[in-house]
């Protein structure tokens, strides 16, 4: 017999009974607030197109790496799973790659990834019981079934989880064409995108010569030479705000930032573009990009979000097979205090600018993120990401940033997801994480209740809107192409 699928009330919330009480209370004045997903990595094209989704495996397997990297380390093979290969080559069919995953779900227990996808079979499909192999098949068709409904078409599910504003992330040389068809397409839906230029600042990445190439083309500017080439840049972020964007993001190996005179970054551009940089000049380059980001951000309001810190494709073999983003990706130590110290004296006393550090070196928390943050005007401190998005990532987030930094030098919750479906489970353990929290804070008479209810609402919506702009009027839309 099935086991029956339940979310208990009370996940996520304290054991001792008068602080699950508190953060009960303080978790029902948030839960139904609208959601602000302000960094993520979901299609544009679904919401430009509105295309019924293609079948459950494509939806919830295929593109989430939290799944399949744990598949692949208990040595299931990614093309059974229905990841796609880099040659196009077939892979297993939609309901066989489901089966697969069905009978080894249970290697997900007490992970992040079971409380978010038992909320997604609940919340969204109405499943009422556990997934394992006897009920994949029951699993796929309930849901197959749901995705063929105008109910589960893109923009309905959006309006569905109450999102009020959703960004994709884009590269420097994306024409944004979807996102000036949602535009032009009547539909209210909020969905901007987001500048991530890797592709042309990081000369050690595989695209590097044809991304820069496509670059000037699309610009109309001489990329090879220093001015134009930056002069690229102004205008494809230019760009990128009339397609709705508020922010920029970097995703490079290290917090590494420079700021070299005109005539050292010239120098340095000529032989990056000659193909003559060095492993040390590559890594200058990038650091040198993040500066120029932040100026620009200066210039034009964007906020600038950093990533670093992740050793990208750590498994050749895999990347030649199957591409970036398969699960490969390991944290590395990240140096903040040097790292970032060439940029925040450049910049980081200014009160216009918002600089979001992300990390996944937790040691660093206490010890550099939330001092840095808790003195530089620009500097604000991203919620606990990728590895660490997770109950006991963001208690440790809270707990080792609150005090130096405080609440008011972060900046609420994202969810940086390709997973669409389980946007609202991210937000809703996000919430319950934070009010727990904060119960204890009232419970050991840190905080009175007032503040708490006042700090929910903001580490659960307002913050994120404040940050990354989305309280202010809007620049004025690009004329939607044809």
């Amino acid at each position: 017999m099935a086991r029956p699928l339940t979310l208990h009330e009370d996940r996520l919330f304290p054991a001792d009974r008068e602080t699950r009480a508190i953060a009960r209370d303080l978790y029902a004045g948030v839960k139904a607030l609208p959601i602000i997903s302000p960094h993520g990595h979901t299609d544009p094209r679904w919401f430009s197109e509105n295309a019924a989704f293609e079948n459950p495996s494509a939806l919830l397997l295929a593109p989430d790496h939290y799944l399949f990297r744990m598949l692949y380390s208990q040595g299931v093979d990614l093309d059974a799973l229905g990841v796609p290969r880099r040659s196009g080559a077939p892979s297993a069919d939609p309901r066989a790659a489901w089966r697969v995953f069905a009978s080894h779900f249970h290697l997900f227990r007490g992970t992040p990834s079971a409380i978010w996808l038992n909320h997604v079979f609940a919340e969204v499909f109405g499943l009422d019981v556990a997934l394992d192999a006897g009920t994949a098949d029951h699993y796929y068709d309930v849901m197959d079934a749901a995705l063929k409904t105008e109910a589960f078409r893109p923009r309905a599910l959006f309006d569905r989880f109450n999102i009020e504003a959703l960004a994709t992330t884009e590269g420097p040389t994306d024409t944004l064409d979807h996102h000036y068809a949602i535009q032009s397409s009547g539909w209210d839906g909020n969905v901007i995108t987001a500048y991530r230029p890797d592709p042309v600042t990081d000369c050690e990445h595989e695209a590097f010569a044809g991304a820069l190439e496509a670059f000037g083309e699309i610009t109309g500017e001489d990329v090879y030479a220093w001015t134009g080439y930056l002069e690229a840049h102004r205008r494809r972020r230019a760009d990128f705000r009339g397609a709705g964007a508020t922010s920029t993001d970097h995703g490079h190996p290290t917090a590494a930032t420079a700021d070299l005179s005109p005539a050292e970054a010239e120098r340095l551009f000529s032989r990056v573009v000659k193909g003559e940089a060095t492993a040390e000049d590559a890594e200058l380059f990038r650091a040198q990009m993040l500066t120029e980001m932040a100026k620009m951000s200066l210039e034009d309001g964007m906020v600038l979000q950093i990533h670093p810190g992740s050793f990208r494709n750590h498994n050749r073999p895999l990347f030649d097979s199957h591409g970036r983003d398969k699960g490969a990706d390991i944290p590395m130590p990240t140096d903040y205090v040097r790292g970032l110290r060439p940029l925040l004296n450049a910049v980081g006393n200014e009160p216009d600018l918002t600089v979001i550090v992300f990390t996944l070196d937790e040691t660093a928390y206490a010890r550099e993120l939330a001092p840095l943050a808790g003195h530089y005007p620009a500097l604000k401190l991203g919620p606990a990401w990728w590895f660490h998005d997770s109950p006991e990532g963001m208690r440790r987030f809270r707990e080792q940033t609150t005090e130096t930094a405080g609440f008011y030098n972060t900046v609420g919750f994202n969810d940086d997801t390709r997973a669409f479906l389980s946007i609202p489970a991210r937000h809703d353990v996000a919430r319950r994480v934070d009010c727990a929290f904060l119960a204890r804070l009232v419970a050991e008479h840190r905080m009175d209740v007032e503040d708490a209810h006042a700090l929910a609402v903001e580490l659960s919506y307002t913050l994120a809107k404040k940050a990354y702009r989305l309280d202010r009027e809007p620049e004025p839309r690009a004329a939607a192409r044809a």
